[in-house]
């Protein structure tokens, strides 16, 4: 009796664990809820994402809810499919928009670093026309780190000064001869285009964006509450914009 007992609540367990293991596989993706009026952040995600140059910049922005009187911002991730991908780091991470299919109108396109955007990634011609269909409409383009890599392979840059990450500005330098490249600054502020050398410093370079669009007291709030040590005064960039 009780060898029959055992056998049917394995029965039981079996049949519940692969009710859930169905469950998860067939359940809709979930959209994130976009609120009106604000500001659409679509940062763009692939394989081998660096996560730093990912999490900086959605910190930053999606803090923006939390501040009174200003135009917030949507912040969202899109990559060319719904299913997880993974990080440089091994960060699992679930796309929210595929934008081979459709996306909300995006606002501000940020574009982290990646461990091919120094080649694999250069070749991908769906990726680089989805950058340059969006860029256009756009109000800024961001990049971090190698991130610029793929912004100077849709052109996008041609007529615009940029950085990339410090150790890879020489092979920047190669690849897109016809660029104006800064080798020495934070990042670099072009019209719509913000670069950075990414990293740590991909918090600055967000942190500078929201001071364009918000002004000093906003910035220093979303730094503070981000504790990080924050005036613009401070910190070593280059822009063309005055």
């Amino acid at each position: 009796m009780r060898l029959f007992i055992i056998f049917a609540l394995s029965l039981g367990l079996f049949a519940c664990t692969e009710k859930t293991q169905e469950d998860k596989i067939t359940s809709p993706h979930s959209y994130p809820e976009l609120k009106e009026g604000n500001l659409n952040v679509a940062i763009l995600i692939m394989e081998g994402t660096y996560n730093t140059e990912l999490t900086a910049p959605m910190d930053i922005f999606h803090h923006t809810i939390f501040r009174k009187n200003i135009q917030a911002m949507n912040v969202f991730t899109v990559a060319n499919t719904l299913n997880p991908i993974k990080t440089f780091e091994g960060l699992s991470v679930l796309p929210d928009f595929n934008y081979l299919d459709s996306v909300p109108a995006i606002d501000i396109l940020v574009i982290p670093a990646a461990e091919h955007h120094l080649d694999s990634d250069l070749e991908n011609k769906e990726l680089i026309q989805f950058i340059q269909d969006v860029a256009p409409n756009a109000k800024y383009v961001t990049s971090h780190c190698d991130g610029a890599f793929l912004l100077a392979k849709t052109g996008l840059l041609d007529d615009k000064v940029s950085t990339t990450f410090p150790g890879d500005v020489d092979e920047y330098k190669e690849m897109y001869p016809h660029l104006k490249v800064m080798d020495s600054v934070l990042f670099v502020h072009d019209g719509k285009y913000i670069t950075s050398a990414g990293g740590a410093k991909s918090f600055e370079a967000s942190l500078y964006l929201c001071e364009l669009l918000y002004g000093k007291k906003v910035a220093d709030e979303l730094a503070q509450g981000m504790v990080i040590d924050w005036n613009l005064e401070d910190i070593d960039y280059y822009t063309t914009n005055h």
